[in-house]
């Protein structure tokens, strides 16, 4: 694997480097945080190996700039600390890290843990045909851009959020917010069964089309489900018709295809609710011009406790920097094609 270390003491990078030369990886250095990002920005690791305290960014920042897309596929994170309470692990895990390890280190105890990021990156492979899939949905509407990149960076902020300010600890952690990631681009997967007619339509949808259109949430959920019923013990699929069947149900019990409320309504399907009328907002269409982040903001404020989860939307407004960030990140991308 091509492994990032990161750390400002040279002795400790020299005997990483040597533990992981001496094991077959690929081996980048750099000596704090912000040394790390321009190194992801020109090489793709899988995994980022980083001291928690460095100078001008720790492996706190690192992390966090990681998670908000810094690398183009899932990067795993060991934080190599001194720091081993159960309030500073949440604090690590809250940022985006994957695994801890003591300083100083013990060599097999690394590599064991590079087997167990082997493993988990090796579910990749499942995430790029996932979004495979989605772009070949996505590709019928030629309006949506980088939606599905958008929507993924949205929901992993949201969902670190979450954990940062003790919220639904009992469902979210790392494998969550992976799975999150990796399924939130099957949202709208039904809409390969809405007619052209609809879809492509350029402009407002009747209400007849409209009822039409709102059906790609049961059809998504309905295909979803059928392959989870042949492999009910896979947990992406699970989520991913959970996500489909729910992104447009309302915390106040409006939404549609079911009409569920508040608690009823699956976490992922809340988070992916917000990152996806954000994301709508903020984008142009041909019947309106896109939304400044203030004024969608504001929007998705005054919607709290109606069609948003108030915890949802409270880890919003704390990381709204964040999805400043990945909107302007992908806007350049797209003026750069």
């Amino acid at each position: 694997m091509r492994v990032l270390i990161v750390d400002d003491d040279e002795i400790a990078l020299e005997l990483l480097e040597d533990t992981l030369i001496d094991s077959g990886h690929e081996v980048h250095r750099a000596r704090n945080g912000n040394e790390a990002l321009a190194v992801l920005a020109s090489v793709e690791c899988e995994v980022v190996i980083s001291d928690w305290e460095m100078p001008e960014l720790d492996g706190i920042g690192l992390c966090r700039a990681i998670r908000c897309g810094a690398s183009s596929g899932y990067v795993y994170v060991i934080l190599l600390t001194g720091h081993n309470s159960t309030r500073e692990r949440v604090t690590g895990l809250s940022a985006g890290a994957d695994d801890f390890m003591a300083k100083p280190f013990e060599p097999q105890d690394l590599l064991a843990r590079l087997h167990t990021a082997e493993r988990i990156l090796s579910l990749e492979t499942r995430d790029v045909a996932i979004f495979s899939l989605a772009k070949l949905a996505e590709s019928r509407d030629p309006e949506t851009g980088a939606h599905l990149e958008r929507v993924q960076g949205f929901c992993s902020v949201l969902a670190q959020q979450l954990t940062a300010m003790g919220q639904f600890a009992d469902e979210i952690g790392s494998q969550y917010v992976r799975l999150l990631h990796g399924t939130s681009p099957l949202h709208d997967i039904g809409k390969v069964g809405i007619p052209d007619s609809v879809l492509l339509k350029p402009g407002r949808l009747s209400d007849r089309e409209f009822e039409i259109m709102k059906t790609h949430a049961s059809i998504g959920a309905e295909t979803l489900d059928a392959a989870l019923q042949r492999f009910p013990k896979t947990k992406f699929l699970r989520m991913a018709r959970d996500i489909a069947g729910t992104h447009h149900e309302r915390f106040d019990g409006t939404g549609y295809p079911k009409g569920l409320k508040g608690i009823d309504i699956p976490l992922c399907g809340r988070i992916v609710a917000l990152a996806d009328v954000y994301d709508a907002l903020t984008s142009k269409r041909v019947y309106k011009d896109a939304f400044a982040h203030d004024i969608a903001r504001n929007i998705i404020e005054k919607e709290s406790g109606s069609h948003f989860d108030p915890s949802v939307v409270a880890a919003f407004l704390a990381a709204e920097q964040s999805f400043i960030a990945i909107r302007g990140r992908f806007q350049e991308t797209r003026a750069a094609a």
